[in-house]
């Protein structure tokens, strides 16, 4: 039986990656790009099980091995991502000991003989102490090991990191495979595809959230972020400040922007930290939502005007 995940989208990409296995061309890096929400994680999660599942294994096993991977307790695979403090709020990056312990990992023989397999989440969220630590594993990669780093794309790569990878780049996906994602998580999909086009990850966080209101205002702020009307300034901040939720999925839509226009523009990738930097400081220091998003405006406002200035 074929091990080959079945995945809703990214086919090129994952053909891509396939072929490279197939012919024993694989690289001990991969950097999976693209913005957020369009199921760059779910894609990694496929190709680690692709990695980690032995010829011949039959839909039993597969299974197995993807809900250890899931689960973090397969033996061979580790997931690095974001920890929480002692408040219980996610850190603002990866930390360097995170990587060194990536990099002892990468060290051991695999438990179970096959591979070994690494994900980074995010490359946007790692400091310069934890990319430098990255790099010994990369320049000096261990047998049979391969590690996958997710991008949504907020920074620019750095060469030193870029030239020792291969780049699957990942885009949104079509309405019909939106669809599909939105009806297997039981959810109407044309009450929450519009909120986020291609991008069914975004489209299910934002529903779930259940903060129309907040969505519609800060979209339409966002359309002429430099004019700043005062009716739909004041209709935004006030959504926003209506619940947690809502002041989540303000700041959520207020870092998409930047991390769209990133991609193509590296200077909104500064504001896209500076934002992820206020929103973890405000947090810290108890302001009320209203507070925080109306520092969190204000920075955007101003990187804006600045840069139509230029």
């Amino acid at each position: 039986m074929s091990t080959q995940p079945q995945l809703i989208g990214h086919a090129e990409a994952l053909a891509q990656f396939t072929a490279a296995k197939a012919q024993n061309h694989l690289h001990h890096g991969w950097i999976v790009r693209g913005p957020s929400g369009i199921g760059k994680s779910v894609f990694v999660t496929a190709l680690a099980t692709l990695m980690l599942t032995p010829d011949g294994a039959d839909a039993t096993m597969i299974e197995d091995i993807r809900q250890k991977i899931a689960s973090g307790s397969h033996p061979d695979f580790q997931w690095v991502t974001r920890e929480l403090n002692d408040k219980g709020q996610l850190k603002q990056d990866i930390s360097v000991e995170q990587i060194r312990h990536l990099n002892h990992f990468f060290a051991l023989k695999p438990a179970l003989g096959g591979w070994r397999v690494g994900v980074i989440d995010a490359l946007d969220e790692m400091n310069t102490a934890g990319l430098n630590a990255m790099l010994k594993t990369l320049e000096e990669p261990p047998n049979k090991a391969i590690l996958f780093l997710i991008s949504h794309g907020t920074q620019p790569l750095l060469a030193t990191i870029r030239s020792r990878c291969q780049i699957l780049r990942l885009g949104p996906l079509s309405d019909e495979e939106t669809a599909d994602v939105l009806q297997r998580h039981d959810l109407d999909a044309s009450a929450v595809a519009a909120l986020a086009p291609g991008r069914p990850g975004l489209a299910l966080s934002l529903a779930e959230a259940g903060v129309s209101p907040v969505i519609l205002a800060t979209r339409a702020l966002l359309d002429q972020p430099v004019k700043a009307f005062p009716d739909k300034l004041a209709g935004a901040l006030s959504s926003a400040a209506a619940s947690t939720a809502a002041l989540n999925v303000f700041c959520l839509l207020l870092m998409d922007h930047c991390a769209r226009r990133a991609i193509e523009n590296p200077a909104y990738a500064s504001i896209w930290l500076q934002l992820q930097s206020e929103k973890s400081d405000a947090m810290e220091i108890n302001l009320t939502p209203l507070q925080t998003a109306a520092k969190l405006w204000a920075l955007l406002y101003a990187f804006e005007r600045k840069r139509v200035a230029a």
